[in-house]
């Protein structure tokens, strides 16, 4: 079943369009305060698509995040009531508890360590202003940690250009397919 191939054809296409940086920084800002997709979903399409501009894409996708993540760090100050029975429905808070515990532990270092990694951004840019956390080392630790990322993912999508778009375009199927399967076998695992 050819389903993850047209769907790569689809986001190639779409990486092309002329608002997509736009889509791009709408993305990165929404994703560090309250939206779960990452915006590496677009900026590794858009650097395979023009590999030219992936320092750009880089800059803008990191700019907007750490944008977003100031949004967040203010959400957690001034309206964390609002949003704590949000994180509840959604099933975040567990892990919002633990982020509270990593930056008793670590503090700076949390932040850096989340803007780098795929644990979600967004609950460390509100716990960062529910315990108004000092501006200035979150927006820096947001800064690199969210720049290291993302400007290692377009590096590789740059670098690997053409014959990695080939080939991805190539294997996505198998790709798609078996990521489904490993979430498959993950949510059974934990429902188990």
């Amino acid at each position: 079943m050819k389903l993850f191939s047209r769907l790569y054809s689809r986001v190639m296409v779409w990486s092309r369009h002329r608002h997509a940086p736009g889509y791009l920084a709408g993305l990165s800002f929404a994703e560090s305060s309250f939206f779960p997709i990452p915006p590496d979903v677009m900026l590794a399409p858009m650097t395979l698509a023009n590999p030219a501009k992936a320092w750009n894409f880089a800059v803008l996708t990191t700019v907007a995040s750490v944008l977003g993540g100031v949004l967040g760090y203010l959400l957690g100050m001034f309206a964390f009531d609002m949003i704590e029975p949000l994180l509840k429905d959604a099933g975040y808070y567990p892990r919002y508890l633990q982020v509270q515990a990593w930056f008793d532990e670590w503090g700076f270092w949390a932040i850096f360590i989340a803007g780098f990694s795929p644990i979600p951004y967004k609950l460390f840019t509100l716990s960062a202003g529910v315990i108004s956390m000092a501006f200035l080392p979150f927006v820096l630790a947001s800064f690199v940690g969210r720049g290291m990322r993302f400007f290692l993912v377009a590096g590789l999508m740059a670098w690997g250009g053409e014959q990695m778009e080939g080939a991805l375009h190539r294997y996505i199927d198998r790709i798609g397919w078996l990521v489904v399967l490993t979430l498959v076998v993950i949510l059974a695992w934990i429902k188990l």
